[in-house]
């Protein structure tokens, strides 16, 4: 056994996964062998759903029947909607809101039973496409009842992505509102074995419910260097307009007193993030349709900027921001729709290490002392 250091288990393989392929060098990444351009242009979240969790494509009847089943699952039991409404009215943190809520489904969840075999499928799959059908619904129903207003039921007759948009607002979005917010959520459904995607792994890998392994998810993905950084980046945004500075002087300045710029570089690419090219022309394209592309010519701005100075290329988090906020989306809710979307790589990859389970248990390089004498508490 190697007692090479991998500090962040860098470079460090732990598992293999037929999920999703990143290469860095090359700016890719694929779900199940498909480029995630081809998905992101023509398929639904719910189709990459489907692809994710059963390993290919569904038909047309796959997709009705899937499609179908999520929608009916995205209601919340009384208990639930309570939890969430006391977690709004305490003004809790969103993503702390969103960790207890999910926590809560499992209260009504008729798979959730004490007895249940944590590696049953079928009803892992059932559990996960419910966990996946109500977050959106409390995150919704947090958002509102925050502000003062009364949740709004889901429509079972609308996609995935278009009735968090309604819940959200209380208004069926457009069009391109609802493809851009299911692109959106396309983008960010996997990502490899990212930090809240191994943190769902080793919670599942102690054969503890699917529910435990998703909390822990979100837990991981609340920090500031994971989910966190897309609304980073748009409090950067609105700190650079209310400056009423050229955007390349404001992050030079930043830059020279030592501030980090928010939505740069990339733990795997070495290159721009195909994601943030994909949302970086819907960002445009939402500005356009707006009459108003100031967030698009200042992230274009700063992006040129940081390349040219630092090396370094936009992540996904970088036009995630102004996508998000453009559509209306209060900014301290980024980060739980990047869960919303992202459940489903965990529940997808909770599904594979069940499959073929091992405890994922590393070491540490003990550096404390190993030969300390005691001495009696009235002696110290």
């Amino acid at each position: 056994m190697s007692d090479e250091l991998k500090r962040g288990l860098e470079g460090v393989l732990v598992a293999e996964s037929g999920l999703s392929y990143i290469d860095g060098g090359e700016g890719r990444l694929v779900y199940r062998g498909y480029a995630i351009e081809d998905l992101a242009e023509h398929a639904t979240y719910e189709e990459v759903l489907y692809l994710l969790w059963e390993g290919e494509l569904p038909t047309r009847s796959e997709l009705d029947e899937f499609e179908e089943a999520m929608s009916a699952e995205r209601h919340l039991s009384e208990d639930a909607m309570e939890t969430v409404r006391r977690l709004a009215e305490a003004d809790e943190e969103p993503m702390a809101a969103m960790r207890t809520a999910v926590s809560s489904f499992s209260a009504a969840d008729e798979d959730a039973r004490a007895d249940a075999d944590p590696q049953d499928r079928e009803a892992n799959v059932r559990k996960g496409r419910r966990i996946t059908a109500k977050m959106p619904t409390a995150l919704a129903a947090f958002a509102r009842i925050r502000d003062g207003d009364d949740p709004v039921e889901p429509r079972e007759d609308l996609d995935h992505a278009a009735n968090f948009l309604y819940m959200l607002n209380d208004e069926e979005p457009n069009d391109v509102q609802a493809d851009v917010f299911d692109q959106a959520l396309v983008l960010h459904a996997d990502h490899g074995l990212n930090a809240s995607t191994f943190s769902a792994m080793v919670t599942a890998s102690t054969l503890a419910d699917i529910h435990s392994a998703v909390t822990s998810a979100i837990g991981t993905l609340s920090g500031g260097l994971h989910g966190g950084a897309n609304a980073n980046v748009m409090r950067m945004l609105k700190e650079v307009d209310d400056a009423d500075r050229n955007p390349t002087e404001w992050v030079e300045t930043a830059l020279d007193e030592g501030r980090r710029v928010a939505g740069f570089g990339h733990r795997v690419y070495d290159v721009k993030d195909p994601r943030a090219k994909i949302l970086g022309a819907r960002s445009e394209e939402l500005g356009e349709a707006a009459g108003d592309t100031k967030w698009y010519e200042m992230s274009v701005d700063i992006e040129e900027y940081v390349m040219d100075e630092k090396g370094l290329a936009p992540n996904v988090d970088f036009y995630s921001a102004s996508t998000y906020y453009q559509m209306g989306i209060p900014i301290d809710v980024f980060t739980p729709i990047f869960a919303v979307s992202r459940v489903g790589g965990w529940v997808a990859h909770v599904l594979e290490q069940y499959e073929d389970n091992r405890l994922i248990r590393p070491r540490a390089r003990y550096v404390g002392e190993t030969d300390a004498e005691w001495v009696p508490v009235d002696e110290r």
